[in-house]
């Protein structure tokens, strides 16, 4: 049984402060929307810190594992997906090069739980010790950051696949179009550092500051890092309402309105990159038709132009509606991976994407969320994020796009380069 406590926030540093005080715990998920205007959003902030319990496990039964975990609980718990879990789900494997080493799945029950919306803040303490919530209001509240300021060292950023190699792998995949082994798969490239310490807060104060995504997460769990400006959604629960928002499409921005306008409705009546979102669209229909209630998938926006800090983005919106008793872990078994990071049909395109790309995605374009004591839950999907293994000090992002029969390489690489912009920039300066 949680204790609650509601206070109204009078500092307008009290973000940074909170996020700050954070880092002295093992685990951490901060989420935070940037006060993005977003449909069907829950909170401004949520940080959840210091683990009570939880489970880590490989990808051998893994969601029967959760499906216990969270069922057991009944409680808050807060982790992520990685990709790889698809081995769990079909015979499928994962053999490429990993040089961040995530646990395949981790999910922890936070003792302490901030939620914010508004001004109004609210702490859930599990096992709280006498006037806990005070000690650690006012300890955040005069929270400064006394780190010594230290120059650190270029970043040497290396590429997992040259430009031409790249090329030659979307033209495999093209070829596998034209045989109709698929229609549309999502190809991915990796960025990476090796052997450089990097400050994993620092870090993602800086990505967040020039991205100012709507599902931001900053994780920690012991040596393991994710700093992410995500902008999808992969899926969220509310009560029986079931939402999916993948995202595909993509332009860059421009400085100029007149002309970041004209970008803006470029892409929106771009027929190739609106067919990569209805593909994606019908894909993600079906997964969610798996747990809905007949006739209850709906399409609620399709193609929709959401602007980014850094991009503009196809969002379409999906729902259903499941039965009050249906497990929240099994509405994500029988969606995952997301359709947007996947292609189809889905289980040729995951075996396709295995062959061709050289570097395992862990937890890039996997998911980190939480679940909520009712069984509702909310997760992103993992893209637009620095990963980073503070043991081995192992640097790496990976950015990727949908390849259809209508790719064109060089604009595919292109597209590359715009979405892996806010990572370059943050890691190279």
């Amino acid at each position: 049984m949680r204790t609650q406590h509601t206070y109204t926030i009078l500092s307008p540093d009290f973000k940074t402060q909170l996020l700050q005080w954070s880092q002295q715990f093992y685990e951490v998920v901060w989420l935070d929307s940037n006060k993005y205007s977003r449909k069907y959003g829950s909170y401004d902030a949520v940080l959840a810190v210091d683990a009570f319990t939880s489970i880590t496990t490989d990808s051998y039964q893994a969601f029967d594992k959760l499906h216990e975990y969270q069922s057991v609980t009944k409680d808050w718990v807060f982790g992520y997906l990685t990709y790889d879990l698809k081995n769990d789900l079909e015979d499928l494997n994962s053999n490429n090069f990993d040089g961040l080493n995530f646990p395949e799945l981790f999910f922890f029950q936070p003792k302490k739980i901030f939620l914010i919306k508004g001004d109004v803040l609210e702490m859930h303490y599990l096992k709280m010790v006498d006037d806990e919530f005070e000690s650690d209001l006012k300890e955040i509240e005069q929270w400064t950051n006394n780190k010594v300021d230290h120059v650190s060292e270029k970043i040497n950023i290396k590429l997992r696949l040259t430009k031409d190699h790249y090329f030659e792998k979307v033209n495999k995949m093209l070829s596998h179009i034209q045989r109709g082994d698929i229609y549309e798969a999502n190809f991915c490239q990796e960025f990476y550092a090796e052997n450089t310490p990097i400050d994993p807060l620092e870090t993602y104060q800086k990505l967040n500051s020039i991205s100012k995504a709507p599902f931001t997460t900053f994780f920690k769990n012991q040596q393991y890092y994710a700093l992410s400006a995500s902008p999808e959604r992969y899926l969220k629960k509310d009560g029986t309402v079931v939402i999916s928002q993948p995202i595909k499409g993509t332009a860059q921005r421009s400085s100029d309105p007149g002309v970041d306008e004209q970008l803006k409705e470029e892409l929106k009546n771009n027929q190739k990159e609106r067919s990569e979102n209805i593909m994606i669209v019908d894909l993600v229909r079906n997964d969610l038709s798996q747990t809905a209630i007949k006739g209850s998938v709906k399409v609620e926006e399709l193609c929709e132009v959401y602007s980014f800090e850094q991009v503009h983005q196809l969002v379409s919106t999906i729902t259903s509606v499941v039965e009050k008793e249906t497990s929240p872990v099994t509405i994500l078994r029988t969606t995952f991976p997301m359709g947007s990071m996947t292609g189809a049909p889905k289980i040729s395109a995951m075996k396709i994407i295995e062959d061709l790309e050289e570097t395992k995605r862990g937890l890039y374009s996997g998911a980190i969320g939480y679940f909520s004591p009712t069984g509702d839950f909310d997760f992103n999907v993992v893209i637009r994020s620095i990963l980073y293994n503070a043991e081995n000090h192992y640097v790496s992002y990976s950015v990727g796009g949908a390849i259809t029969a209508k790719s064109d390489p060089q604009k595919e690489y292109e597209e590359c380069l715009i979405k892996a912009k806010a990572m370059k920039q943050v890691l190279e300066n």
